[in-house]
């Protein structure tokens, strides 16, 4: 199987419109992007004031978009964290859902893998490092495609992410921690020195290939058309405060 590698990256909004614009593809391709700015994604079923600190983002100017996956609210730091993408007719992947999540998840690991540490995947989506979260990631399914994208946290700025997000204290007490912070971490906490993202891109593009051969390539005339009509939508107050 060729997939068709992407490279495309920009705000929130263009990068939330490029990926519903895959899942309507049936195109099989892996994307490796960042949020340019920095950004919060919310899941699709989430309540933005009781996820997201609106008045903390508001005052480091962080927009906040709401996604086409479920999951909770993420901060994607443009100086800290490799997102991927990937997409693709359903038969190419596991058809359980844990078991999707842990077969894509598994180029995430291989990431994790390449620093010399050792992940754990845990509960659905999640890949830890010591029991703490370094990546989570969020599918959905539509028309005979799956959609899957996570992150990959390199350099995040955990104390930044830990003011604008606001789980509820049930999911905190659940993964027997009190705070954010105690939740997360990055991959060079864990190695006690900087990474760049070209570090970072480079072991990703290496792991990911465990999908099969990768071709770099674009999005086609109609994909693009796509993501010009949809990026209306992901800028707009109806669609990221709807609930």
């Amino acid at each position: 199987m060729r997939w068709r590698l992407l490279r495309l990256e920009g705000d929130a909004a263009f990068n939330m419109a490029v990926d519903e614009a895959l899942l309507r593809s049936r195109v099989p391709t892996v994307r490796f992007y960042r949020f340019r700015p920095s950004a919060v994604t919310i899941g699709y079923f989430q309540r933005v004031e009781s996820s997201v600190n609106l008045k903390e983002a508001e005052r480091l100017g962080v927009p906040v978009v709401r996604r086409i996956t479920g999951g909770g609210a993420v901060y994607h730091d443009e100086r800290g964290e490799l997102t991927y993408s990937v997409a693709g007719p359903l038969d190419l992947f596991p058809k359980d859902v844990r078991e999707s999540f842990r077969y894509l998840c598994e180029g995430v690991m291989g990431v994790v893998r390449r620093f010399g540490l050792e992940p754990q995947f845990a509960g659905v989506n999640d890949v830890l490092i010591g029991g703490r979260k370094v990546s989570g990631s969020a599918q959905t399914r539509e028309g005979g495609v799956l959609l899957q994208h996570g992150t990959i946290m390199y350099a995040t700025d955990l104390v930044t992410l830990a003011r604008l997000i606001s789980p509820p204290r049930e999911k905190l007490s659940d993964k027997g921690v009190r705070s954010v912070l105690e939740r997360v971490t990055t991959i060079g906490r864990e190695l006690g020195r900087e990474i760049g993202y070209e570090e970072v891109l480079e072991a990703a593009l290496d792991s990911f290939s465990f999908l099969g051969e990768m071709g770099e390539g674009d999005l086609t005339e109609e994909e693009w058309k796509h993501v010009e009509e949809l990026e209306e939508k992901y800028r707009s107050r109806r669609w990221n405060f709807r609930r």
